[in-house]
């Protein structure tokens, strides 16, 4: 049961146990409304004895803690009509003084207790940490793979798979990577914020010792070989990706990639979504499909469901397919949906290897 089980949200080193909740309590209602937010009765339970991870300073009137708090999640703390915030308020006696929305700034908390006021930042935090999960991610950490050797090899296995291909479900130009674009993906980020964009990027160097220690300072020599597809089913597939490998069969790009995961996951910037990250590169995904009706609707499109494709003839005669090798010699920060004037994704941290 999950009541025995329940959810775990580490914050700052401290963890918590979550009491279930119901999500109807979370629907969105009007925008100037925001959210409910959790009811009086859920409880957060401390699975360590509470310890401040922001400084609460004495004032004339009592306590003052302030919180970095991205603008697009005041409205969790808010709650609809300001529920949440007058809760939160009346259950631990302080007051919560939160910016304009849109305006990034700090909560501020007050109150004539230190202790009511920690309580209120615990709260808060953890009304943060839950929502966070729920934002779609902005930037990805990723190993770039657009070297113009695998370029070359992937576009030479487009022209093949059409060619050969076509005729089965699903198998159109539309689906496949762009070139400019292939990269391994190590993990997603949602930064929320300039501030948590500038922290990303400090995390990020602070990674440079382990990896110059697993690289020996020097570029690491891959090569891109071989096609398998995600789910069990290969006449009905969504991606396709080419794996990706060292040249001398060592696990050191797996042991790099679970080291950057673990070191993103405890900064609090990054949520585990797996036990082992899966070494894969894209070069097919439906979610790249054209609709056929989207011009004609002004470029946007259709809500449906996404329709597979049929992979089997593609992994019988490309399954063990060589796009190519090359020297990896960093990993960076790419903002999600921008693109620089290579093609690739926008970086907004890089780190060399050597």
């Amino acid at each position: 049961m999950e009541i025995l089980r329940p959810s775990l949200i580490n914050i700052s080193g401290r963890v918590y146990r979550r009491n279930t909740i119901k999500e109807d309590q979370y629907e969105e209602g009007e925008e100037d409304d925001s959210y409910m937010g959790p009811p009086a009765s859920e409880q957060f339970e401390e699975e360590e004895e509470f310890c401040d991870s922001h400084s609460i300073e004495q004032t004339d009137k009592g306590f003052s803690c302030a919180i970095d708090v991205p603008s697009v999640l005041y409205k969790y703390i808010i709650g609809r009509k300001g529920e949440t915030r007058r809760r939160l308020e009346a259950d631990t006696k302080t007051d919560i003084h939160i910016p304009k929305q849109g305006v990034e700034g700090q909560i501020v908390i007050t109150g004539s207790q230190k202790a009511a006021v920690s309580s209120a930042v615990t709260r808060v935090e953890l009304l943060v940490q839950s929502f966070r999960k729920k934002q779609p991610f902005t930037h990805f950490l990723s190993f770039a793979l657009n070297h113009p050797q695998v370029q070359d090899g992937f576009l030479r296995f487009k022209e093949e798979v059409l060619e050969q291909c076509s005729q089965d479900h699903g198998v159109d130009g539309s689906i496949f990577q762009n070139p400019a674009k292939l990269h391994l993906t190590v993990g997603t980020l949602a930064l929320l914020n300039d501030l948590e964009v500038t922290q990303a990027c400090k995390q990020l160097q602070h990674c440079q010792d382990f990896i110059k220690t697993i690289t020996e300072g020097k570029p690491l020599p891959l090569e891109v070989t071989g096609i398998e597809y995600m789910n069990d089913d290969p006449a009905m597939v969504d991606v396709l990706y080419a794996k990706v490998q060292v040249k001398d069969g060592s696990d050191k790009l797996q042991t790099i990639v679970e080291r950057l995961v673990d070191h993103f996951v405890s900064s609090g910037l990054m949520v585990r979504e797996w036990d082992r990250v899966k070494l894969h590169g894209t070069v097919m995904n439906t979610l790249f499909r054209k609709d056929a009706s989207a011009e004609a609707r002004g470029g946007r499109q259709n809500m449906k469901e996404r329709e597979a494709f049929d992979a089997r003839n593609i992994l019988k005669s490309f399954g063990s397919y060589h796009f190519g090798e090359f020297d990896l010699s960093a990993v960076q920060i790419s903002q999600r949906y921008s693109t620089d004037c290579t093609g690739f994704y926008t970086s907004a941290g890089l780190l060399n290897f050597s």
